[in-house]
């Protein structure tokens, strides 16, 4: 992974740490559903969001490699891990 990559990774990861941590007070505040549920979706559009990052990251480096100099089982290794 790329050293931007992390560094972004990381900063993804408090923000959802975060969310995580208020959906869970919300839970225990007893807290109106609808403000639990958005604040799950929030959490969730930044899982996916951190996702993409990473998917990104796998296919500008290790997938980019394989194709580059790998053998024909590495890449079918890496496009099937992407599929």
């Amino acid at each position: 992974m790329k050293s931007k990559t992390k560094k972004l990774a990381d900063q993804r990861l408090a923000r959802i740490e975060g969310q995580v941590r208020a959906v869970r007070r919300l839970v225990e505040e007893d807290q109106y559903c609808v403000n639990v549920v958005r604040q799950v979706q929030a959490a969730r559009s930044a899982l996916s969001s951190l996702e993409t990052l990473i998917i990104e990251d796998h296919v500008d480096t290790c997938v980019e490699k394989a194709l580059a100099k790998g053998s024909v089982s590495e890449r079918r290794e890496k496009v099937t891990e992407l599929v």
